[in-house]
């Protein structure tokens, strides 16, 4: 899930929000201001239930980013990088560069965003307990209470051992602990993911059919992202397997062309030397040695030269050609700007990208069917 409109850095890591959180915020503000507090305190005036509304609303999603900055901070500290944070419909992601290093890491990075929503939810409810105890405004006393019942709520449903949960992070964990297997440990957090969708679908059908309101379909939502999201985990579990062994030299391709820092970047758009086959570029300087990376969409913004439109090295996604390419899997992603590129000296020698994978892959599956 890519963000839509970036916030800015909080601790060093990238925060965004996909356009999909404007429409449960417009949810929540709405069932809140129309409906629970109207309900729970009823006599105030509209302005007021839609500007606590839209207030709690937003305390919410500031509570998901704590959640999620939590697992980004515990990630650094454990030594694992952390590319961003992104808020959409269904919660928020933590994108990690690579996989926590054992398992007591594993658990640690997983179980402190449940933690943290916990402990809201107890701040929260003490806030409420104070409020009413000070006769406070009855829609803030409401919207506190309801603060505390999500986060909690949040917090324990996260828990649950089921992939991609963060529960199901703590299922890895113990499986890796367990068996000393990684892969297999993910595999069966991945089972217990989509056997647990399933159960969420099931329940949220069930429940439109025998009520016939549209309220548990969200459920059946839910459930149905889960078990894409656990049958994707599982499907790049069984591909870290197949490629086991397989260092990124041998996958990547090799000898990119590479971009001056200095290029103008219509250069790169017009000039027929970078050809029509490749989308992105590693960039160097005077010396050969890597500063960033640019795509052809990035060359068409404007004209400039290309280090003022590059992707830094900074926060583009690298490798050694030793390093195992199952260890890589997890950064890979189809778009160009996110290329890995593979360094050794700090000069480029190679681009991975998911189809140079798909090849890899071909090419193992054929050498173990062919004659022996």
């Amino acid at each position: 899930m890519r963000a839509t409109i970036t916030l800015g850095r909080i601790a060093g890591v990238r925060v965004g929000v996909h356009w999909s959180v404007l429409l449960i915020f417009a949810l929540i503000a709405a069932g809140l201001a129309a409906e629970r507090l109207p309900d729970a305190y009823p006599g105030r005036s509209w302005a007021l239930y839609t500007l606590v509304g839209l207030v709690t609303a937003a305390v919410f999603f500031a509570s998901l980013l704590a959640h999620e900055l939590a697992h980004a901070v515990e990630a650094r500290r454990r030594g694992v990088g952390v590319d961003d944070i992104t808020l959409w419909l269904l919660g928020g992601a933590t994108r990690l560069r690579a996989e926590a290093p054992d398992p007591g890491s594993e658990l640690r990075i997983a179980g402190v965003g449940p933690l943290v929503s916990l402990v809201l939810g107890g701040l929260f409810a003490a806030l409420t307990w104070l409020l009413d105890a000070t006769s406070a405004s009855g829609p803030l006393v409401e919207a506190s209470a309801w603060l505390a019942a999500i986060n909690i709520l949040l917090g324990v449903f996260n828990a649950i051992p089921a992939a991609p949960l963060d529960g199901g992070r703590l299922l890895r964990a113990f499986l890796w602990w367990r068996t000393g297997d990684r892969l297999r440990a993910a595999r069966g957090a991945a089972g217990a993911g989509r056997v647990f969708g399933w159960v969420l679908v099931a329940l949220g059908l069930w429940g439109f059919l025998t009520t016939g309101v549209f309220g548990p379909l969200w459920l059946a939502l839910v459930g149905w992202f889960l078990v894409l999201a656990a049958t994707a985990e599982g499907r790049q579990a069984r591909l870290r397997e197949t490629v086991s062994g397989v260092p990124v030299g041998s996958a990547m391709t090799a000898d990119p062309v590479t971009v001056p820092a200095t290029l103008p970047a219509d250069r790169l758009r017009d000039d027929p030397s970078y050809g029509d086959r490749h989308r992105a570029f590693p960039v160097t300087d005077e010396e050969g040695r890597a500063v960033g990376l640019v795509t052809r969409e990035q060359a068409a913004t404007g004209d400039t030269t290309v280090a003022e439109i590059m992707r830094p090295l900074s926060e583009t996604r690298v490798s050694h050609p030793d390093e195992p390419l199952s260890e890589l899997l997890p950064r890979l992603e189809p778009d160009p700007e996110n290329r890995v590129v593979v360094l050794d000296d700090n000069r480029p020698i190679g681009v991975l990208t998911p189809v140079d994978v798909q090849r890899a892959v071909q090419n193992l599956m054929t050498s173990h069917s062919g004659p022996r």
